[in-house]
Formats: C-alpha cells, sequence, structure tokens
C-alpha cells in the first residue's frame, strides 16, 4: 500500500469527538467503503474534506445527490463534438480511474438506480460496470466512496436499503456537546469566546425541541454563521435572528421556540 502524507497546504478544519478519523484511516488502509449518518449541518462534510487532506485524495470528488440526479449523471455519457461522439466520465468514474475519494452527500435523495451502480464499487470485485460502453473499469488502488445521509430525517421511503447499507463501514455523526462546540464555532467564525459559548448553548437547548415536534435542532452551522454575522459587527440578537431563529424554520411555532431559547441566552 502506497504511503499517504498530509498535504503542504493548511487542513481544512475539524476537531474530532471520537475515534472517527482513526476508524476512517483504518478503512481507507482497508480499502473500505464509508457512510456517514448524522444531522444536518453537524460536520460530515467537513470530516471528508479533512480526511481526503490528511490522507492526500485531494482534489476531493463530491457529488450533492438530488432526486433528478441519475447513474448516467455519476458514471458518464457520450456528447457530440464536432461531428464526433466522445465519451465523458462522471464524476464516480474520474474518481475510480485516478484514485481519488468520490463522496455522495446526502445518497438517497438521488434515483434509485443510483445505489444500484455503487454496488459493485462496494465489495470484493471493486469495479464500476459502465454499461453504456460495454466496459468494467476496475477501481484505482486509492479510490474510496463515501457516502452520507441523515436517517432522522428521511422518510421510510427514501430509507437506505439494507442491501446497501451493509456494504459500508458506518460512523455516526451527532451535535457535539457545549464545549466541543464552543471550540468549532471560534475556529469557523472568529467570534470570542463568551459569545461561541452563548451560541452553543443556543444549539443544546433548541436540540430538546424534539418533543415539541422540531425535526431537528439549529445545526453547528447555522451557530457558525451567527458568529460570523457578530464577527463583522452585527448586533448578536440581530445575528441570531437572520443566521438562526429565520433560517432553521418557517414555522412560526418553531421559530418562536428558538426565539424563546435565544432572548433567554442573549437577553
Amino acid at each position: 500500500m502506497s504511503e499517504h502524507k498530509p498535504a503542504t497546504d493548511s487542513a481544512p478544519w475539524y476537531l474530532p469527538t471520537a475515534d472517527e478519523i482513526q476508524v476512517f484511516e483504518a478503512a481507507f488502509a482497508a480499502r473500505l467503503p464509508v457512510l456517514l449518518k448524522g444531522p444536518t449541518g453537524c460536520g460530515k462534510t467537513r470530516f471528508v474534506e479533512h480526511m481526503a487532506w490528511r490522507l492526500s485524495r485531494r482534489p476531493l470528488t463530491t457529488v450533492a445527490c438530488h432526486e433528478d440526479l441519475t447513474a448516467t449523471d455519476l458514471v458518464g455519457r457520450y456528447l457530440l463534438a464536432g461531428e464526433e461522439t466522445v465519451w465523458m466520465d462522471g464524476p464516480l468514474t474520474s474518481a475510480v480511474r485516478n484514485g481519488a475519494i468520490c463522496y455522495l452527500d446526502e445518497v438517497v435523495e438521488a434515483r434509485k438506480d443510483t445505489t444500484v451502480v455503487i454496488h459493485a464499487l462496494t465489495d470484493h470485485r471493486r469495479v464500476l460496470p459502465i454499461e453504456k460502453k460495454a466496459e468494467v473499469l476496475p477501481a484505482h488502488p486509492d479510490f474510496q466512496l463515501v457516502i452520507s445521509y441523515n436517517p432522522g430525517y428521511q422518510s421510510i421511503v427514501k430509507d437506505l436499503k439494507p442491501s446497501t447499507r451493509q456494504r459500508f463501514v458506518s460512523l455516526e455523526f451527532t451535535y457535539p456537546d457545549v464545549a466541543a462546540e464552543q471550540q468549532i464555532i471560534v475556529a469557523e467564525s472568529g467570534v470570542d469566546a463568551e459569545n461561541a459559548e452563548r451560541l452553543a448553548r443556543v444549539g443544546e437547548k433548541t436540540r430538546h425541541l424534539r418533543e415539541r415536534g422540531f425535526e431537528e435542532g439549529v445545526s453547528t452551522r447555522l451557530l457558525v454563521y451567527a458568529g460570523q454575522l457578530m464577527g463583522r459587527g452585527i448586533e448578536p440578537r440581530r445575528a441570531c435572528d437572520a443566521a438562526i431563529i429565520h433560517a432553521v424554520s418557517d414555522d412560526p411555532d418553531a421559530q418562536q421556540a428558538v426565539a424563546d431559547i435565544v432572548d433567554v441566552i442573549f437577553p
């Protein structure tokens, strides 16, 4: 196996919360695909970016999955170039050829044929069938497939099938505790430690609102956004209003519940 050293440019900032870095590195060494599960904005994408840097697998190939994404979009298609027809690799095929990490973000949002096409890449075969070319492409030794989804948010209709889920090493992500989230907010937004701690407490409190029908609490991403606004001179309560209260939901009751928490922590 080739040795992978960190790149010389600065790493995407990431604060480990458990042993996820060690498990991912072991999965990469064993050529195992990885599934990241966790709520919106908890750091899954940043984690993959960080690991791509640590393993010198850059640039990272990221595909934001959506309901119109097809297997052809991932694998590739024939295109007209002048009077010729030429083959154009899709992002998955390019990553398989070149030994990149391919990250399929929110994979369950894609059409069903998209998940089928990755099956042969996620077992001992490590190949990508390209039906339109009648080709079976062996994966580069350094290729790794990473997918993510939010099991708490998806409906059962869009849940991952066991036949797909059981092909992956699974890493569970959740929102960090207040102390860790404070560090993240300071590092990502540049806001002072006191306001970062208050924002982290807003996040913690809103995540207990599920009992009142709130699907998810405020994400770490939105807390960082609020910190970035504060760091650029926006008054804290107004920053929370713009980046948290009105960003987290369109439901007036949910907005009011979050506003009540913000008003207590940022009087």
